[in-house]
């Protein structure tokens, strides 16, 4: 567990080195920032936004509005930090965006185009969609900072300083995330544990 962190804190000393380096007009350390960082975002914004359609975009606007406001990095934080607070912001103004103008559909049953869109029968594909649905049933604030912590991997601290709010905040969103889960995984299996009875 502490070798673990000590790697993460490394990695993000590294990467903000990068950002930094890059802030100075650097092009390699702008590529690496970015292929060192993007999968983090991607994930995060995957999760935010519960739309697969609009991840690689989110990330490409993330990727823009950071690199085009470098300059104002400092390094008081880690970049991964700084760049996941833009990701959010960056989903919550597609909401906004959205919700301003609507779009119509062309399609007479658009739900049941969407649905026969989908993928199906892929490896795994089914446990993925069970884990959405689980991680849909969580409150907001709650489902943020479990992502960000248990699947993006931010300490605590940065996750506290992406979701804007203290870190005990972030701790005790977690520990109910968790608890949540635990009961909604253990209803789930309670037909089955009946059936098979």
């Amino acid at each position: 567990m502490i070798r673990t962190a000590k790697r993460t804190a490394s990695v993000d000393e590294s990467i903000t080195a990068w950002a930094l380096a890059a802030r100075g007009g650097d092009a390699d350390a702008v590529e690496q920032f970015v292929r060192a960082l993007q999968r983090d975002v991607q994930r995060f914004v995957a999760h935010l936004c519960g739309d697969p359609q609009a991840v690689d975009d989110l990330a490409q606007d993330t990727f823009l509005r950071a690199l085009g406001s470098l300059h104002r990095f400092e390094g008081r934080s880690s970049a991964r930090a700084w760049l996941l607070s833009i990701a959010r912001r960056a989903v919550i103004d597609s909401y906004r965006y959205a919700a301003a103008r609507p779009r119509l559909s062309e399609a007479p049953d658009w739900q049941l185009a969407v649905e026969l869109a989908q993928p199906q029968d892929l490896p795994g594909f089914d446990d993925g969609i069970a884990l959405l649905d689980l991680l849909a049933a969580l409150p907001d604030e709650r489902r943020e900072a479990f992502v960000l912590t248990q699947l993006v991997g931010l300490p605590y601290a940065e996750a506290a300083e992406v979701s804007d709010c203290p870190v005990g905040t972030v701790r005790s969103r977690v520990a109910r995330a968790r608890a949540t889960l635990m009961d909604l995984l253990d209803e789930a299996e309670e037909p089955a544990a009946l059936a098979a009875a």
